[in-house]
């Protein structure tokens, strides 16, 4: 008997899902999304994706990193027909690399439940700042860590970070946009400076960020450390809501997606125990 499909009809496909995590330096990309013009990292990993898979399977990443700024724990999802894969699971990494350009690289890949998705289950970002504060500029950190060759006032920067952590509106530290944001409140759970002789490391933490938002914390901050503006200037600054009333953005090549946050799946040990435990039938 001939059944007559149509073309939008298909059957679902039984696939294999994996939780990626990419690391890349980000010189060379504009950014992590596939753009029109230009290369961004996501169209290298799904180009990688296809040389080992007919589908060609494409990528869902945590979130989208500016042009210029580098990744070492950003997290994608991927689903693979189960009938093209047939290799085992610890060999994915070992495969996409092999077709990866030696600036990006796949440092894990695990399978996930089906329904984990890279972008929606992530709770929170870390992203890391570096700044060489020295009169010369380390040549090996060039492409990894802005380079500010006057004195920074360690104390006062570290005033003014303390005055970040909360629920704010990040309009004055976000760039623009050529669309209006539904909002720009954001949280911010951690803002850290610490130093290592010449080398500065700003850890910013939250629930999500704007466009170019550490990277206009940083600048500030930077500034706020070479005695532009006092710390407390950046109460003020969050309440103008005007990105001319803070200082300046830092530039690219300093800023590092570190880490993607998700919440702790419960383990199968704690599950059996709460279906062992009795009803309470008061």
């Amino acid at each position: 008997m001939f059944i007559r499909v149509h073309p939008w009809f298909s059957l679902p496909v039984d696939s294999l899902k994996f939780k990626l995590t990419i690391a890349y330096d980000g010189t060379h990309y504009e950014g992590w999304q596939t753009q029109k013009t230009g290369v961004g990292v996501q169209q290298k990993i799904e180009e990688a994706l296809g040389k080992l898979f007919p589908s060609k399977p494409l990528v869902q990443g945590s979130s989208r990193t500016d042009s210029g700024v580098h990744a070492l724990g950003l997290v994608a999802h991927v689903e693979i027909p189960r009938m093209e894969f047939k290799m085992p699971a610890h060999k994915l990494v070992l495969a996409l690399n092999a077709w990866l350009p030696e600036d990006i690289r796949v440092m894990s890949a695990t399978r996930c439940r089906a329904d984990f998705h890279a972008r929606f289950d992530a709770t929170g970002k870390q992203y890391r700042y570096f700044v060489w504060n020295q009169t010369a500029m380390n040549p090996l950190l060039r492409h990894g860590a802005w380079h500010a060759p006057l004195p920074l006032d360690l104390s006062a920067m570290r005033s003014a970070a303390n005055l970040f952590p909360g629920k704010h509106d990040f309009k004055s530290f976000a760039g623009t946009r050529k669309y209006a944001m539904e909002s720009t409140v954001r949280t911010v759970t951690r803002c850290d400076i610490q130093r290592r002789g010449p080398l500065v490391t700003f850890i910013i933490e939250g629930n999500g960020f704007l466009y170019k938002m550490c990277r206009g914390m940083v600048g500030t901050l930077v500034q706020v450390g070479q005695g532009k503006f006092a710390a407390a200037e950046i109460k003020r600054m969050l309440g103008r809501k005007d990105r001319r009333a803070a200082g300046m953005t830092a530039p690219a090549h300093g800023l590092v997606l570190w880490k993607v946050f998700y919440k702790k799946a419960k383990s199968s040990k704690v599950k059996a125990q709460k279906k062992l435990q009795a009803p309470n039938l008061n």
